[in-house]
């Protein structure tokens, strides 16, 4: 019996999963986290007008989900000061980036991003048998100008930037990133992620401007808005390409309740002000825990703090296998030298309480496992 044939970009990729899931660990440890700080979720939940919304709208669940998602993409265009027309809705960022990157990128053609930054991103980029071109992390931050030099020296179809960053929490004004955009090579488009934007500063954060053509904005309510379960995103731009995401999106692949819940999460912008202010408190006390064990948290423009553990990737492994071990999920970045650094998520008092109770055994154990193996 012959199997069915594969494309050769599927055929030829290795078998790559970007995060591996606190539920996935959990089965395979026998048993759940305590604190679950590592997938950058809010622990401070929804708006309650977003759960009654959702909660009421479970009846209708017979109904596939509006595929314009019209009321949503109206109530984003006015938060916003654009058209309808400038904003598409996805499954989350990720899915906006995955279908991005379908329309824009050729096999074979350049795509320019940091090395070490969002790794979904990449899995996208692979699939579509493109070419990733990696950038060095500068002083933790993404290197806006090398970027650009990658960019042009490439001739990439796209570049991508996220501000603030992930996994570094790092951020730059909006008028470096305005500086960015002005100097764009024709025809290369900027996948500009912004899903952390509502818990940076303002400062941070250009103003929307439709009129070019070259620069998609992504955003979520997965992070600030506590909605990453409904696995809602959406893009603003040039209406032009916008429109170009209907010759490739699903058009039934958005959660009806999760469109109804961001809509009323869209609405309560003083619950969004809330939360972005116990967000803002849960990062001084992670910077505060962290110090208190001798290490150097880094400034944080996102839902999350990366500390800085003091050593190289395999100390920050043992931390991070340790923290796993009493029960704290949490994460870590991948890429040295920004691998040197474990990533805690922002958390309710409760949480961070259990990850202040166990970090200090966890340093001792992970320094003792280092000593051994060295």
């Amino acid at each position: 019996m012959k199997r069915p044939p594969l494309t050769r970009i599927i055929r030829e990729l290795s078998k790559l999963v970007p995060f591996v899931g606190p539920e996935a660990q959990e089965r395979a440890r026998g048993r759940p986290f305590k604190a679950r700080l590592g997938a950058n979720e809010s622990l401070f939940g929804p708006s309650p007008a977003s759960i009654r919304a959702m909660a009421a709208a479970a009846a209708d669940t017979w109904m596939y989900a509006d595929p314009e998602s019209q009321e949503l993409r109206d109530a984003l265009a006015r938060h916003h000061g654009v058209r309808a027309d400038n904003v598409v809705i996805g499954e989350g960022i990720d899915g906006l980036l995955g279908l991005a990157v379908r329309a824009a990128a050729e096999p074979g053609a350049a795509v320019v991003t940091s090395d070490g930054a969002y790794p979904t991103f990449n899995f996208h980029v692979a699939a579509q048998g493109a070419r990733l071109v990696k950038v060095p992390f500068r002083d933790d931050k993404e290197d806006l100008g090398a970027l650009l030099d990658a960019t042009r020296r490439h001739d990439a179809s796209i570049l991508y930037v996220s501000n603030p960053d992930n996994p570094m929490g790092s951020w730059w004004e909006a008028d470096d990133i305005l500086g960015l955009i002005a100097e764009l090579p024709d025809g290369v488009l900027l996948l500009l992620d912004e899903a952390y934007c509502d818990t940076a500063p303002p400062s941070a954060i250009p103003p929307i401007d439709v009129s070019n053509p070259q620069v998609l904005r992504l955003r979520t309510f997965s992070k600030a808005y506590g909605l990453a379960g409904a696995r809602i995103g959406y893009a603003v731009g040039d209406a032009e390409l916008i429109a170009v995401f209907d010759k490739v999106r699903n058009h039934y692949g958005i959660n009806r309740s999760g469109q109804i819940g961001a809509l009323a999460a869209l609405i309560d912008q003083p619950y969004l002000t809330q939360a972005v202010g116990k967000i803002g408190r849960a990062r001084d006390r992670i910077a505060a825990i962290a110090r208190s064990n001798g290490l150097c948290p880094l400034p944080s423009a996102a839902n999350f703090v990366t500390i800085d553990c003091g050593a190289d990737g395999a100390f920050a492994r043992a931390v991070l296998d340790e923290l796993l071990a009493q029960d704290v999920f949490a994460r870590k970045p991948g890429v040295a030298p920004l691998d040197r650094c474990i990533r805690i998520s922002c958390g309710r008092n409760e949480d961070l309480a259990v990850f202040e109770s166990v970090l200090p055994a966890a340093l001792s154990a992970a320094r003792e496992k280092v000593h051994r193996n060295s």
